[in-house]
């Protein structure tokens, strides 16, 4: 059974910091790019950040670039999402996305973990 699970959430002040965690099973995960998405109330669900197979390259939301940061642990079928310097507007369900890409691409996510930033 593939799972994705995120954690790490939670209630945090402006400024402040938090580290998502995303652990994946069910699939080799070594061979699927990451991406972290977001969705705010009344919003669409957007693309925060997205890490290759290898880990070698990495790309951001305008809306975050310099303040989060995605990496990988292939080693233990795990993806983080750094969060600093949060501002309100980054409140929103986060989720855990995994792609195969090429043909025949399967495509996974995760539940989702609560990030709510305010005083």
């Amino acid at each position: 059974e593939v799972q994705l699970v995120e954690s790490g959430g939670g209630l945090v002040q402006p400024g402040g910091s938090l580290r998502l965690s995303c652990a994946a099973s069910g699939f080799t995960f070594s061979r699927y790019a990451m991406s972290w998405y977001r969705q705010a109330p009344g919003k669409e669900r957007e693309p925060v950040a997205v890490i290759t197979r290898d880990g070698s390259s990495t790309n951001y939301a305008d809306s975050v670039k310099g303040r989060f940061t995605i990496s990988r642990e292939n080693a233990q079928n795990t993806v983080y999402l750094q969060m600093n310097s949060l501002k309100p507007e980054d409140t929103a369900v986060y989720y855990c996305y995994a792609d195969s890409y090429g043909l025949g691409a399967k495509t996974y996510w995760g539940q989702g973990t609560q990030v709510t930033v305010s005083s």
